[in-house]
C-alpha cells in the first residue's frame, strides 16, 4: 500500500513525520508523493495558533475530497491539545493520534484495515513519561539533516498552549544521541540542526545541557557543520557560551526568541526573563561569536499592549539590531490565561502594528545583509533557483545566489559575498567548485 505525509508546524513536526515515514516504509508500505495516489495520508498537525488549527482542518477536508477512499490518519498537536475537536473538527479522519503514542500508528493502522472500524487513540502526558526513542538517516531536505534531542515544555507563557500538546521537558539520552549522530553522517549529511520544543533546556532531567549535545555532535566524523533551532533565552550564562564557542563546527546563527521588546508585556506574556537579561545574553553571543547573526520572534497585540508598550518593543528590536524578525499578530488559544485576559487588542490596530514592526524588522535585516558584502563565507547550496543559480546558506544563515554552470546542490563552496539584494546576496566563488553531496540513500 501506498503512504504519504502532509506535516505542519515546525521542524521537530518535520523530523517526526520523517520518523513516523520510515517506520511505515520499514514496514512494507511504499512511500509516495501524490495524495490523490496514496492508500493512507497521514496528517501531522500544529496548534500554535488558530490559523494552524484551520491549516489542518482545510488540508483533512482536501485529502479527503482529492482521494475519498484514502485512510486519512490525523496526529500531532491538535488532538493531543484539543481532544474534544476529534468528534467536530477532524470528523473525517479514520485514525485520530496524539502526540503522547506515536508509536501506535503502524498497530492502529493496521487494525483498522481488518476491521474499518473509526479509532480514536489520544493518551494523555504523563508526569515522568520518557522521550520517546525515535531515530532517522533520511530526510525530507536533501543537503541538512534535522535531529530532535528534546521535546516538551515547562515554562507555561501565558499564551501557549504548547505544554499541553507536548508535556513536560524530556531530553533524548546521550547513548542514543551519538547512534543517529553517526548515522546521519553515514547518511552523507554535513550540516546538522538540533531541534527541540525547548531546545534551551535539553538534558536538564538528565544532569546535561545543550553544551552536551553541541560538543556530540561536533564530535562526529563527517559532519562539518551543526546547528541550532530555535533557543529560550535560558540557560545561556557566559560559562554556558563560553563552552559553546570551543566547537568550531557550531554555526554562529542564534534564533532566540523574544517575543516582546518591553518588560511589562514580558511580565503578562508569562515569559522568564526581560529585556536586560536578553540584551546580556545576545552581547555575549556576539562577543564569542564573530559575524554572529541574531534572529528572533515579536508577537504584537498581546491583551493589555498599550502604544507605548508597542513602541518600546519597537525600539528594542531596533537596537539589537535583529539579523532577521518574524513577526505576527497574537492570537486567541482557548485554554490558555491570555486567552481570558481582559484588554484583548482591536484586529485593526494589531494589524497596523504588525505593519510597523515588520518594516522595523526590514530595516535590521537590510543592515545585515550589507554588513556580508565583501566577506568570504563558506556556503552550503541546497537548490537550483533558476537556471545556473543555485542558492544556499552561510554558517550564519545569509542567504546566499551563485551562478555557477556546474551542480552545486549538497557541496560546500568557499564564496566571496559581491553586494545585497533585500532578501540575499550575490557571490562569486572563491575556490574550485569541489564538495561531497549527500549520498543516494538518504533520498527515497
Amino acid at each position: 500500500m501506498k503512504v504519504s505525509v502532509l506535516t505542519l508546524g515546525c521542524k521537530v513536526n518535520q523530523y517526526e513525520s520523517q520518523v513516523l515515514l520510515n517506520r511505515l516504509q520499514s514496514a512494507g508500505f511504499t512511500v509516495c508523493d501524490s495524495l490523490q495516489e496514496s492508500d493512507i495520508v497521514v496528517l501531522n498537525t500544529c496548534t500554535v495558533t488558530s490559523m494552524s488549527d484551520r491549516k489542518a482542518r482545510q488540508m483533512l477536508h482536501r485529502a479527503r475530497r482529492d482521494n475519498p477512499g484514502a485512510v486519512l490518519v490525523v496526529t500531532g498537536c491538535l488532538p493531543q491539545a484539543f481532544p474534544q475537536a476529534v468528534e467536530n473538527e477532524l470528523a473525517e479522519a479514520d485514525i485520530v493520534l496524539g502526540n503522547s503514542n506515536r508509536s501506535s500508528l503502524l498497530p492502529d493502522l493496521q487494525k483498522y484495515l481488518m476491521d474499518r472500524q473509526r479509532i480514536i487513540d489520544i493518551v494523555p502526558h504523563k508526569r515522568g513519561e520518557k522521550f520517546e526513542p525515535m531515530n532517522t538517516n533520511r530526510f525530507f531536505e536533501r543537503t541538512r539533516a534535522f535531529l530532535k534531542i528534546e521535546d516538551g515544555c515547562n515554562r507555561y507563557c501565558s499564551y501557549c498552549i504548547i505544554p499541553y500538546a507536548r508535556g513536560a521537558v524530556r531530553s533524548k539520552p546521550m547513548e542514543e544521541l551519538k547512534n543517529e549522530l553517526e548515522q546521519i553522517a553515514a547518511g552523507g549529511y554535513r550540516e546538522v540542526v538540533l531541534t527541540g520544543i525547548n531546545l534551551s533546556a535539553y538534558g536538564q532531567e538528565l544532569g546535561l545541557t545543550l553544551c552536551d549535545a553541541v560538543e556530540a555532535a561536533c564530535a562526529v566524523e563527517g559532519i562539518r557543520r551543526v546547528r541550532l533551532g530555535s533557543l529560550e533565552p535560558e540557560r545561556l550564562d557566559e560559562s554556558v557560551i563560553a563552552r559553546l564557542k570551543r566547537q568550531e563546527k557550531l554555526c554562529p546563527q542564534f534564533h532566540l526568541s523574544l517575543q516582546s521588546g518591553c518588560d511589562e508585556t514580558l511580565k503578562r506574556m508569562n515569559r522568564h526573563y526581560d529585556t536586560e537579561e536578553y540584551r546580556r545574553i545576545v552581547r555575549n553571543l556576539r562577543k564569542e561569536f564573530a559575524n554572529s547573526a541574531i534572529t528572533t520572534d515579536i508577537m504584537v497585540g498581546f491583551p493589555g499592549e498599550t502604544e507605548e508598550e508597542f513602541e518600546s518593543s519597537k525600539m528594542f528590536l531596533k537596537e539589537i539590531g535583529f539579523a532577521k524578525a518574524h513577526v505576527f499578530a497574537y492570537s486567541r488559544r482557548p485554554g490558555t490565561v491570555a486567552d481570558r485576559a481582559p484588554d484583548q487588542v482591536d484586529p485593526k490596530v494589531k494589524e497596523d502594528r504588525s505593519k510597523r514592526m515588520i518594516e522595523a524588522a526590514r530595516e535590521t535585516r537590510s543592515a545585515f545583509l550589507q554588513s556580508q558584502c565583501g566577506l568570504t563565507e563558506s556556503v552550503l547550496f541546497e537548490r537550483k533557483c533558476s537556471a545556473g543559480v543555485y542558492e544556499g546558506y552561510t554558517s550564519n544563515y545569509t542567504p546566499v545566489r551563485m551562478h555557477c554552470a556546474e551542480d552545486l546542490c549538497g557541496k560546500i563552496l568557499t564564496v566571496r559575498i559581491t553586494e545585497t539584494t533585500q532578501d540575499f546576496c550575490l557571490a562569486e566563488a572563491a575556490e574550485p567548485v569541489q564538495g561531497e553531496r549527500p549520498k543516494a540513500s538518504t533520498t527515497f
